[in-house]
């Protein structure tokens, strides 16, 4: 009787060290903010998006049939510290084919020319259709595909999907293309930037 007294208690020690060991924003239990997250871009996102689904690669691959608009939020490659200043940066973003790249376009706080861009330019890929289905996504972790579809969830977007293992996700199970970033998007933030 001693021993399993002395085991339940050693096993109660280890469940509060590991628990404390675990990190405060551990993904079991982030919180959904009532808005548009602003803190760091990347780390542990919640497991829901109010107003709009949360889906996995297998039902990304189910809503494919349906055409869905791709936005791809991901942030640009960074150019290397030390990179050659002889040498051309060419960083190739690869990504779901067919995906409309807008670098950061899930960013917080963001410039309000370029919020009103993205509402416009999802305005006119989706033909002014507020019901066409919408797949947000980056990378997995990164805050910016949730910040993405949320603000499409406020503006009155009513099909949006949340795809939060993005592009890793994507290549998991399929093969991924070169995109480049939206012509309009990019012409508005004064071309590729060299980071």
């Amino acid at each position: 009787m001693r021993s399993l007294t002395r085991t339940g208690a050693v096993a109660a020690i280890a469940l509060v060290v590991l628990s404390a060991a675990m990190p405060a924003d551990s993904p079991v239990n982030v919180p959904e903010p009532d808005g548009i997250w602003t803190g760091p871009q990347r780390g542990y996102t919640p497991e829901t998006l109010k107003g709009a689904s949360v889906i996995d690669a297998g039902r990304l691959d189910a809503l494919m049939p349906a055409g869905p608009l791709l936005l791809d939020v991901a942030m640009e490659d960074r150019k290397p510290a030390g990179f050659p200043d002889d040498r051309p940066w060419l960083p190739a973003h690869r990504s779901i084919p067919g995906a409309v790249w807008m670098p950061l376009a899930g960013a917080a706080p963001i410039d309000p020319e370029r919020e009103a861009l993205f509402y416009a330019r999802v305005e006119a890929l989706t033909g002014g259709d507020k019901a066409k289905p919408i797949v947000t996504f980056c990378h997995p972790e990164c805050w910016g595909s949730w910040n993405a579809g949320k603000r499409l969830v406020l503006k009155g977007y009513t099909n949006v999907h949340w795809f939060p293992q993005g592009i890793e996700g994507w290549q998991d199970r399929h093969e991924t293309a070169v995109i480049r970033p939206d012509p309009a998007w990019e012409a508005k933030s004064g071309g590729r930037a060299e980071r």
